[in-house]
């Protein structure tokens, strides 16, 4: 069978979810669909190529299952066609993975990312499976290797079986582990996605075709820069500007990086980050000095560069 045509060069961001206080709401947090709005237009008028809402950073395995489907819904309305809506469908089983993929063909999002089974430690047939089970829906399946949390490593060989199926058009890298990028693309036809922040320049020199982000929830326009200059041949000044950003983007691939994306956000002022709902709790007081540290450093040499290039 013919693989999909599915386009998944730039920048598509792994969104962050708004919440606002509401005493009768899953921990007295309720989503907040107009800030959430907003903040999917803005990424989308800063140059990223899509949003990816209900994945980790969108907080989807702490909403009802009536939040979860809305998000897509209002991240499908706001983007209104100008970009990808690479929908999470994350799921114990195939069973409920795929429903979700389903319910987001039906809600009008472009693909879906996918982990394989959550919670329960898969073999290799099961995880194939997942993913066959899922591809009937026929959306296109960015698969998502993220072998810390899940505790199945979708190691290059697993993945060449992936890419058997014609709707897996993608994998998201997050090992760790930067040779994967030119084994895979050895191994099979599928495009490799940056998937962790602070690897997110070698990944992109060695091939890889597109970046699924958490800090361009806090830095789009730069975040967009960044891979423009790569994809451009202009390796310096990618280099330079990503050198400058890396420290903050380090909090991508920490365990508190919701709570660490979400204050980013919150300081660099250009959209709304706010609190998190559990388990996810507050940053302790060294982390958050430290986040804003690096935040804070990020933003100075930002100005300083505007205002060389302006001048």
């Amino acid at each position: 069978m013919t693989k999909q045509a599915f386009d998944l060069g730039g920048v598509i961001v792994a969104t962050t979810l708004a919440f606002k206080k509401d005493t009768s709401a899953p921990a007295g947090l309720a989503v907040d669909y107009d800030k959430f709005a907003a903040h999917c237009d803005w990424l989308i008028s800063n140059g990223c190529r899509g949003v990816g809402p209900n994945g980790s950073l969108g907080e989807y395995s702490s909403l009802t299952d009536d939040e979860r489907r809305k998000v897509v819904q209002v991240a499908v309305e706001a983007v209104d066609g100008r970009g990808l809506v690479i929908a999470g469908v994350h799921g114990v089983g195939w069973h409920q993975a795929k429903q979700w993929a389903q319910y987001a063909k039906d809600d009008g999002a472009d693909g879906v990312l996918l982990l394989p089974p959550t919670i329960y430690r898969a073999n290799e047939s099961e995880v194939v499976e997942h993913y066959k089970r899922v591809a009937e829906v026929g959306l296109p399946i960015m698969a998502y290797n993220n072998p810390f949390d899940t505790k199945v490593d979708l190691v290059p060989s697993l993945v060449a079986k992936l890419a058997e199926i014609p709707e897996v058009v993608a994998i998201k890298e997050f090992s760790g582990d930067i040779r994967r990028v030119l084994e895979i693309k050895e191994l099979c036809d599928i495009d490799v996605i940056s998937g962790a922040d602070d690897l997110l320049f070698e990944s992109l020199v060695v091939g890889a075709t597109g970046w699924f982000a958490g800090y361009p929830n806090a830095f789009p326009r730069e975040a967009v820069e960044i891979y423009d200059l790569v994809k451009a041949g202009k390796i310096p000044e990618a280099l330079e500007l990503y050198t400058n950003l890396v420290a903050v983007f380090r909090w991508d691939s920490k365990t508190e990086f919701v709570q660490a994306i979400k204050l980013s956000v919150d300081l660099a002022g250009g959209s709304y980050g706010g609190p998190t709902r559990p388990p996810r709790g507050p940053l302790n007081a060294a982390q958050e000095a430290q986040v804003r540290a690096d935040t804070k450093k990020a933003l100075d040499y930002l100005t300083t560069r505007r205002v060389i290039v302006a001048a």
